[in-house]
């Protein structure tokens, strides 16, 4: 047999609106023809043609799949002879061997978004079945991988190219049971499309409401249908909805009660139940629980009544109500279309009437197949015809309507109405005795200079000691500070009592109902007289304050149980060092004891314990060291320690000070 011609790819639109319609009708006559003669060729010589590299069929194939999907505005659509033929050679591709583009994710999901689903359902079944089955299902397999991914990563991920390809998706899942058989297996993909629906991205949200719907309905519609799969599916879903309605967020703004309240799913899975007599109770129970996380009843328009509306503002035209009827009709279609997106929307509008505008029930009868003759053989890419459009505004010219009386008072063209006043008889509240020009210039309340500088002359810019004129230790008093004593030492208590019980063990602040009856939580509330919720928001506090963690930390460190003593007591450095022992780093003034040496209260023979004495001779390494100690602080404290045990001694005498 002789090589047939090679076929060149299927032109792009940009391609395909230069052509003439007498050209592009001899063209498809020829790709007809073609094609016919590649079908009534032997299968060796078929499977040949389809597995050489670089093969001109298959290449043909997918371009006139990919540009007839992608084809919106109807120009030069393919003949219905061509989309025949194209059907027939891929169905007996299905049963060669070897392999080829046409087991890809994008020509299967193409074909399907082509054909309806009567039609494209035993092509894609055959395929399933086909030896070309595992690379179909590797295919699938790769593109429900990254669908994962970038659902999965939420706002982190690819959410475009996500929302691309379920988009895409949807129809071949709308026509191949066997497609949502592997995508449903295990729970990775349902969980991605939970996470991914929380995005909040509303064409995402109803895309992937879209996906799960008809990859539900497809367990049912597969021989044998997937009970037992759809069973664990709902289990998984009432799970899903259960613990997002634990959270935080709107219990309604979640996946599942979006799927239950905008899709008919609950029904048609219980009118397929009880068709098939698998509606166990079990599946009952679990449609009966999704049922429970519906939505309020949905606010949709209306139906109007046109009636004469009279409300002395005019009568509603001919124009206004066509025109609400129109966007009513509009929004229906959209709807359906977002469920079935190869539909038109004059072949939508058709099935509206046949069902009085009921979405529900137009979207049940499309997925049964249960359409009337007369729509079932209608051409469903039929768009909206001119009957169904808003008809055109009525630009005739009308005469002037007579003028309605103005109404005038006694203001009306005076100097404010003809914006002529003079903006310095204004004034905003009460109006001023003098302006601020005039207050600037009057003199009179002015200072005299001779007052500015004595005041000057008696400022010192270098006087920064603290002004201790009025302190309570000045005047001979002390201070009472045991008013708030009692208060302080119970928040001390309750605080040191919580600190420690955190210190032990922190689950004992954990906010569930096992901790609040615990023994220990009991305890703590009998020690400190708090509430759970006030033990509870103690710690979180804590937990969430590290300023306050160090500083209950150093105050509650020494806990009674110190079990060795640094010594106090200075002793004498290295002769000529100057520097203190190891010992009397830490001792500060050293000991209290009256003894000789290094002890007594740091006057004497012992010094201060820091290295020297201020009265030392000049030059010495400690002489020095101590007139710096002797000055680090005085800046900041200057006598008043000495004031303060002044005023205390006096008090205990009974003088004023």
């Amino acid at each position: 047999m002789a090589k047939l011609p090679s076929l060149a790819a299927y032109p792009q639109a940009s391609w395909r609106h230069k052509l003439s319609p007498a050209e592009w009708e001899s063209l498809q006559n020829a790709w007809v023809a073609l094609l016919q003669a590649y079908s009534s060729s032997p299968a060796p010589e078929l499977a040949k043609a389809l597995s050489e590299e670089d093969s001109s069929l298959a290449r043909f194939l997918t371009t006139f799949a990919q540009e007839a999907a992608a084809s919106q505005d109807g120009t030069h659509p393919p003949s219905p002879a061509l989309l025949k033929a194209v059907l027939q050679l891929t169905s007996q591709s299905a049963s060669l061997k070897p392999a080829s583009d046409l087991d890809k994710f994008d020509f299967l999901a193409n074909l399907a978004k082509i054909y309806p689903k009567k039609l494209a359902a035993p092509v894609l079944s055959q395929a399933f079945a086909s030896p070309h089955a595992g690379a179909i299902e590797a295919s699938l397999t790769a593109l429900k991988k990254l669908l994962i991914t970038n659902l999965d990563a939420g706002i982190r991920g690819d959410l475009k190219l996500a929302e691309a390809n379920l988009a895409k998706l949807n129809p071949l899942l709308h026509a191949s049971p066997a497609a949502c058989m592997l995508f449903l297996a295990g729970d990775d993909f349902l969980d991605s499309l939970v996470a991914g629906f929380k995005v909040m991205n509303p064409p995402l949200r109803k895309v992937i409401v879209a996906t799960l719907y008809l990859c539900s309905v497809g367990l049912v519609e597969v021989k044998p249908a997937k009970w037992s799969m759809l069973s664990d599916e709902l289990f998984s879903l009432t799970s899903a909805a259960e613990q997002h309605k634990q959270g935080p967020l709107n219990a309604n703004d979640s996946l599942v009660p979006e799927l239950v309240t905008s899709t008919p799913l609950l029904r048609v899975l219980l009118t397929k139940a009880e068709a098939d007599g698998a509606a166990t109770p079990n599946l009952r129970k679990r449609i009966t629980a999704l049922e429970a996380f519906k939505k309020g009843a949905m606010v949709r328009p209306k139906r109007l009544i046109r009636r004469k509306v009279d409300k002395g503002k005019g009568n509603q035209t001919r124009e206004d109500v066509d025109a609400e009827v129109h966007i009513h009709r509009m929004s229906q279609i959209t709807q359906v279309q977002d469920l079935f997106p190869d539909l038109g929307a004059g072949f939508v509008a058709k099935c509206l009437d046949e069902y009085n505008e009921d979405v529900e029930q137009v979207v049940a009868n499309l997925l049964s197949e249960s359409l009337p003759p007369h729509l079932a053989t209608a051409d469903r890419s039929e768009g909206l015809s001119s009957s169904h459009e808003q008809p055109p505004p009525d630009m005739a010219p009308h005469s002037t309507p007579p003028q309605l009386p103005t109404r005038r008072n006694i203001y009306d063209d005076d100097e404010l109405d003809r914006l002529a006043v003079d903006t310095a008889k204004l004034s905003f509240g009460k109006r001023p005795e003098k302006t601020a020009d005039q207050l600037l210039k009057d003199k009179s309340s002015a200072p005299g200079k001779a007052a500015i500088l004595s005041a000057l002359a008696a400022f010192d810019s270098d006087d920064d000691e603290r002004d201790d004129t009025y302190d309570a230790d000045d005047v001979g008093g002390t201070v009472d500070a045991s008013a708030n004593q009692e208060a302080d030492g119970a928040n001390d208590a309750n605080e040191e009592a919580l600190f420690r019980a955190f210190q032990l063990d922190p689950k004992v602040f954990d906010r569930d109902a096992a901790t609040r009856r615990s023994a220990a939580r009991s305890k703590l509330r009998e020690e400190t007289g708090m509430p759970d919720e006030a033990v509870e928001g103690w710690a979180l506090m804590l937990t969430r304050n590290a300023g306050q963690m160090r500083r209950l930390e150093a105050k509650y460190a020494f806990s009674g149980q110190q079990r060795e003593l640094g010594s106090t007591s200075w002793r004498a450095s290295p002769a000529g060092s100057g520097a203190e022992d190891s010992d009397a780093g830490a001792a500060g003034r050293g000991g209290r004891g009256r003894g000789g040496g290094g002890g007594g209260r740091g006057r004497g023979g012992g010094g201060r314990g820091r290295g020297g004495n201020v009265a030392g001779p000049t030059g010495d390494k400690g002489t020095e060291s101590a007139r710096k100690n002797k000055e680090a602080n005085k800046g900041s404290r200057a006598n008043h320690n000495r004031k303060a045990g002044h005023a205390k001694k006096m008090a205990r005498g009974g003088f004023a000070g």
